[in-house]
Order: C-alpha cells, then sequence, then structure tokens
C-alpha cells in the first residue's frame, strides 16, 4: 500500500481544518497557502471530502470550509480511504475486485487478510484530534 499524495495532503488538510475550526469558514487560499499546496489540486481533493459529508462548503464572501464534525470523530483511515479508495495490500482483498479463482488454494491470503487488518485498525485508531497540535522536533528542550 502506497499512500498518494492525494491521500496525504487531505490528512494535512482535514488537521488545518481542525486546528482553525474556530474560526469558521476557512477559505480555500488560506489553506493552500499554510499547506503549500496549490488551490486546483486542493479543490478537487474538498470536493472529494464535501461529497462524503466530511466538510461543509460556503460559496461566496464569508464562505470556506470547515469539518462537519468534531476532530475526534473523523479517522485517519475514513479519510484515506475516501481519497485512496482502498487500503488493501493486494488487490484481491478490495471490496471491488472479482473473487480469484486461486482464493481457496492460496498460502498467502491469510498473510494479507492479517495485514489488511492490521493497517485498518491501525489507522482507524488514529483521529484528526490526535494529530492537532501535536510538538514539533525541538519544542521540548528544557533547560
Amino acid at each position: 500500500m502506497m499512500v498518494s499524495t492525494k491521500g496525504r495532503y487531505a490528512l494535512r488538510v482535514m488537521i488545518d481544518l481542525a486546528e482553525h475550526q474556530s474560526e469558521g469558514f476557512i477559505p480555500l487560499k488560506e489553506t493552500a497557502d499554510r499547506q503549500n499546496i496549490s488551490e486546483k489540486y486542493l479543490e478537487g481533493i474538498l470536493s472529494i471530502l464535501v461529497k462524503n459529508g466530511m466538510l461543509t462548503g460556503l460559496r461566496g464572501k464569508g464562505g470556506g470550509y470547515r469539518l462537519t464534525e468534531a476532530p475526534d470523530r473523523y479517522t485517519v483511515g475514513s479519510i484515506l480511504r475516501l481519497t485512496e479508495n482502498s487500503l488493501a495490500p493486494v488487490t484481491c482483498l478490495e471490496s471491488d475486485s472479482k473473487a480469484c479463482p486461486r482464493m481457496a488454494e492460496c498460502r498467502t491470503l491469510p498473510m494479507w487478510q492479517g495485514l489488511d487488518k492490521l493497517v485498518n485498525e491501525y489507522l482507524d485508531g488514529i483521529t484528526l484530534a490526535d494529530l492537532m497540535y501535536t510538538e514539533q522536533p525541538g519544542d521540548n528542550y528544557v533547560i
């Protein structure tokens, strides 16, 4: 499994919006500037998140985007599954794949299923709230 820039940027944007949620609707340009992401590319990511109910968008003056729920209600897994379409390590485990003719005799299938379960459980155990305001390396220096 390789997470694309779309998935990584979606996480960055969701964390950014979570950290600025008290400001109401956040303009696309502000988020794009803070995250150093092209506005055009970001529009595509945000449309996926709005379409799937993770964000609310408002057009016009005072418009922008905001989370529809509290940051602790969003998991990394749910965001990545939307933007990546699948987190499966092999195609035979993807939800829309055809049944593999070798599935009954596949000796590696249980291993792939175990990895898939571990990845999904791990990513579903991390929320946006967990990723907000984390200390940056070097911020914990004490004299």
